[in-house]
């Protein structure tokens, strides 16, 4: 017996592995998901041997219907429960806005009716250019931290501008400020002597979902992409920029690195606050202490409306990509789009097509220098067919534009972590900030114009002249772009 074991034991081995193969092909077929994500997956399977079930095993699965983000622990508490209350709108309120917004009010009844991302009326926006702005202003609000912060990034390293922002979380730990801090096991590199210095300092820390645990493993694919800093309930922040010095733009970096960041102060941080109660309930796995002075009123007279819309396997709908569609399919006159990754499902880029074909200005910003191979080349496949459509596609070249924005009709506009394309559509966890409001608007219109001066217009028949070399690699690289 154990000479035939052993002198067949590749043949057994093969057999085992479409056993499993067949197996999990019959799994994914009952989930009934996307028709290219599925023969994907079941073209890994049957392709390459035991390859093919260790990306089934850690980009396969749907934890979004298995549940097991538990959001019950912050959501059932009662204090969670009045801000919904609180934020119902009146009649004459809902009509206020109907008036201003016209068919963008389709916006605020789609993401209306989850009660985690009520529409907030009262805010003082400010957005943010590139990461240097960001840290200037971050700084000093975290310096002023009279109660809480808390922090939620998926990259946090202990560089240059990662050292400075952990030194001030120390210090305002000393002081008495409670200090939570959760950061992205993938995306974060920190010495065991930083975390050791943070945790004498009395902050409390947890890295999401450790790859290196065993019962993780299976999950490395469902990261937390969500970059929010919270202080005294008051003052939020929300978008592209990570701590690193990547995002700097220091004088002896690598690449310029052009980011979008937004600044909140009002009603729209008790939402985020709420979002980030549901993650660091996750990660903490204990109930942290809800109280009044995490949700405290802050006075804003001005009138910009707000939604802080979350996305990920701890949500029913894939809210932020909702969004984006319903934006696009009732735009009037634009629709400007900034993204470092372009790998969109098939309803975003028919959209797209569809309101530049009826006359629409529709125009896209993506990266010339891509840090992704893969992404670079998945994203290369679309162009084609958004140029035929007469969507503008840019290029940017001063650096890698990193930015999550769009802006339609001088009306609606977002700044968030999500990407177009699959992975922040329907794997990651996803935060953005959706916009209602003219002048915030056109504020991020005009720098989007800005960009423009930095970037080169794709012409249709100049691209199809690309070689069949690169077309190729494109063609390679889409086949991948569900599990991307």
């Amino acid at each position: 017996m154990l000479d035939f074991l052993k002198d067949n034991i590749w043949v057994l081995a093969i057999i085992l592995n479409y056993v499993l193969a067949i197996s999990a092909a019959i799994t994914i077929l009952f989930k009934n998901i996307n028709p290219t994500k599925t023969l994907s997956f079941i073209m890994v399977l049957v392709v390459f041997p035991f390859l093919g079930l260790i990306v089934y095993y850690f980009f396969g699965q749907e934890y979004r219907k298995n549940k097991i983000f538990n959001r019950k622990n912050v959501l059932n508490e009662q204090i969670i429960q009045n801000l919904g209350r609180d934020f119902e709108l009146s009649e004459s309120q809902l009509h206020n806005l109907d008036d201003y917004l016209d068919e963008k009010i389709k916006l605020v009844y789609l993401l209306n009716n989850n009660k985690n991302t009520p529409v907030t009326l009262h805010n003082d926006l400010q957005i943010i250019k590139n990461a240097k702005k960001k840290f200037e202003l971050l700084f000093e609000d975290l310096k002023s931290a009279k109660h809480h912060i808390h922090l939620e990034y998926y990259i946090l390293k202990d560089d240059n501008i990662g050292t400075k922002l952990i030194d001030i979380l120390c210090d305002k730990a000393k002081e008495g400020i409670k200090v939570r801090l959760t950061f992205d096991d993938v995306g974060s590199k920190m010495s065991w002597r930083t975390k050791r210095k943070m945790r004498q300092s009395g902050i409390e820390f947890y890295a999401f979902m450790p790859v290196l645990f065993p019962n993780f493993t299976g999950k490395m694919n469902y990261r937390n992409h969500r970059k929010i800093a919270i202080i005294d309930g008051k003052i939020g922040y929300v978008g592209g920029v990570n701590i690193s010095d990547s995002y700097v733009n220091y004088k002896d970096g690598d690449s310029y690195w052009r980011d979008t960041h937004l600044r909140i102060v009002g009603e729209a941080l008790k939402p985020l606050q709420v979002h980030f109660l549901m993650t660091w309930d996750f990660v903490s796995n204990s109930s942290c202490k809800i109280s009044s002075e995490l949700f405290p009123h802050v006075q804003i007279e001005s009138t910009k409306a707000v939604q802080i819309a979350a996305s990920g396997p701890d949500t029913d709908w894939a809210n932020i990509m909702e969004a984006m569609f319903v934006a696009i399919n009732t735009a009037e006159d634009y629709v400007y789009i900034t993204t470092p990754y372009f790998i969109p499902n098939d309803e975003i880029v028919t959209a797209l097509q569809v309101a530049a074909k009826i006359g629409l200005d529709v125009r896209l910003l993506i990266p010339k220098t891509s840090d992704s191979w893969t992404a670079k080349h998945a994203t290369n496949s679309h162009i084609e067919r958004l140029l035929e459509a007469k969507v503008k596609v840019y290029r940017y070249t001063k650096g890698f534009i990193h930015a999550k924005t769009m802006v339609v009709d001088d009306l609606f506009s977002t700044i968030g972590t999500a990407n177009l394309d699959y992975r922040s559509f329907n794997i990651n966890f996803e935060i953005n900030a959706l916009i209602y409001n003219e002048e915030t608007s056109v504020e991020l219109k005009t720098i989007f114009l800005e960009d423009l001066e930095d970037s080169e217009e794709l012409i249709l028949e100049k691209w199809q002249q690309r070689s069949k070399f690169c077309k190729l690699k494109e063609s390679y690289c889409r086949l991948w772009s569900p599990l991307l």
